[in-house]
């Protein structure tokens, strides 16, 4: 396994404004993508208190806390620039009931026992694979009988001989620094695993919400995509060339390419999300 120079897990320097910008529309699209902020099963109304792990510059909890003002919702996220933010951001809205505090998700969770109704967790896949089984112990302890954790992740295919280059270089980095569930490191191999991590975990009545994003030409995602997809594999190019997967050149090429391929007539893509969800009892 090729060690990284630092304890950051995340793949990309998690104080990089770049990328802040990047999360704050990626958390949009994905709740749209998905129908909404909570599977149909959840009763917001019945709800407390919410937690978002791993919440970046704290979209999500934003925008639940304006839709829900008796909620209170926290987020939590090891970037203490994009916890800075959120945080400046939710007072200008005056969001009274958002709350968000700096926490990396390989520690214990600095919350008391029973606090949350529901604990949301989105795209936190560069997690170690040792990881999980001590953060969903956790997820579990936090939670009140009866509250409800969600775990969301995807992986995506496309038309495009560049988007496939940097993708599969990014998951063989993923595998190279033991951040993947995939056995040969083709994908990322996470959306497999979650129904399993919640069942391990103790949680009952697991079940799965599959959703399909397109993100061809012509659709309405497709320039978010680009746009996502533009910074994503600029920022992400030191974590690859750092795991020792490809060279910089190779990179920046496929990187050209890929501006070229994606906004072409001809593109063709798709967004694969999948939520696990559980129940304490």
């Amino acid at each position: 396994m090729v060690e990284k120079e630092d304890d950051n897990v995340y793949f990309v320097d998690h104080e990089n404004t770049a990328e802040m910008v990047r999360l704050i529309n990626q958390d949009r699209a994905l709740t749209k993508g998905i129908g909404g902020f909570f599977p149909n099963e959840f009763d917001p109304s019945a709800a407390r208190s919410i937690l978002d792990l791993g919440c970046g510059p704290g979209g999500w909890v934003q925008e639940v806390a304006f839709a829900y003002p008796d909620i209170e919702v926290t987020g939590m996220d090891v970037s203490e620039t994009m916890i800075s933010y959120a945080q400046a951001q939710a007072k200008v809205q005056g969001l009274d009931n958002a709350h968000f505090c700096v926490g990396d998700l390989l520690n214990p969770l600095d919350f008391p026992d029973g606090a949350f109704d529901l604990v949301n967790a989105r795209l936190i896949a560069f997690l170690p694979t040792d990881a999980w089984p001590r953060l969903m112990q956790e997820c579990m302890r936090i939670m009140r009988p009866g509250g409800m954790c969600v775990l969301t992740e995807m992986e995506w295919i496309t038309n495009s001989p560049a988007v496939e280059l940097l993708f599969s270089t990014f998951t063989s980095a993923l595998k190279a620094v033991g951040q993947s569930f995939s056995p040969d490191g083709r994908l990322i191999g996470i959306t497999p695993m979650l129904g399993g991590f919640l069942k391990e975990t103790g949680f009952q009545n697991v079940h799965l919400a599959a959703h399909v994003l397109d993100i061809s030409a012509g659709t309405e995602a497709s320039q978010f995509i680009y746009e996502n997809w533009k910074t994503f594999y600029k920022v992400l190019q030191p974590f690859l060339v750092g795991a020792g997967v490809t060279t910089q050149e190779k990179m920046d090429q496929a990187y050209e390419q890929m501006l070229l391929e994606v906004p072409q007539d001809t593109f063709r893509g798709l967004i694969f999300m999948v939520s696990a969800i559980g129940e304490k009892q």
